[in-house]
């Protein structure tokens, strides 16, 4: 009896390790058709910012169409992590949905709306994935999009150098930029981290952040603003690729 309960014991725990790459593999294969579909919306992104309307709407109907295939994969066979997530079946109903009304805002003309339509898209899968724990490099990037446009402010409006607090304001939005940064860095997969492209936008991120303390001590708005183009190229480049 008791060689039987070993036995059996054995092999439902071998069933157990059998099963745990599988559940791996059913988020990764997710998360890699996710990922398909929305370098599509960013690309869009991309092409509405430029004026290509055109090739956005190109990469509209391909978004729409990936997300069609990653619909019928796991609409009914979410992987393990997603299973309980409430934000799970209204994000697969809702993504086609925003890529149609920017598609219609796009026929209109309303750049604008059509943007603001794509940009949720991001919003609303990074917030499906934090619910769930799952992170993902374009949920950071979504994270350093934000922190950079708080550090944008500056471009119209300097600090008030004579306002120690309004000094220690624009330090810290610098700072918080190169946090996440860091971070972005630590999440990337060792193929992307060590990619030139990637190298490029994240050091020169980098780079670009430490004439922050030159900008302090020189007071100089005019070094501000070059700072800030600089970084929003970056910014531009990293959601084109990454986000």
């Amino acid at each position: 009896m008791r060689l039987w309960l070993i036995g059996r014991a054995a092999a439902v725990l071998a069933l157990l390790v059998l099963a745990m790459p599988a559940a791996a593999d059913d988020l990764a294969d997710f998360n890699a058709a996710v990922e398909q579909a929305a370098s599509h919306n960013r690309v869009a992104l991309g092409y509405l910012r430029t004026g290509n309307l055109d090739l956005a709407s190109v990469e509209l109907g391909r978004l729409r169409d990936s997300w069609t295939d990653l619909t019928q994969r796991f609409s009914q066979t979410p992987p393990p992590q997603l299973q309980s997530n409430p934000l799970f079946a209204q994000t697969l109903a809702d993504v086609p949905a925003r890529a149609s009304s920017a598609e219609t805002f796009l026929n209109a003309g309303s750049i604008d709306e059509a943007r603001h339509a794509l940009q949720a898209i991001r919003e609303e899968l990074s917030a499906m994935r934090k619910r769930s724990g799952i992170v993902v490099l374009a949920d950071c990037v979504l994270d350093a999009n934000a922190a950079m446009a708080d550090f944008f402010v500056y471009d119209e409006t300097p600090p008030d150098w004579a306002i120690p607090s309004s000094v220690a304001d624009f330090s810290g939005h610098a700072d918080a930029i190169a946090s996440v940064m860091r971070r972005c860095d630590s999440i990337a997969s060792p193929d992307v981290r060590e990619s030139p492209e990637f190298r490029r936008l994240i050091d020169g991120t980098m780079a670009s952040l430490a004439f922050v303390p030159k900008a302090v001590e020189t007071r100089d708005n005019d070094l501000i603003h070059r700072l800030i183009d600089e970084l929003r190229a970056f910014d531009n480049l990293l959601t084109f690729r990454y986000g």
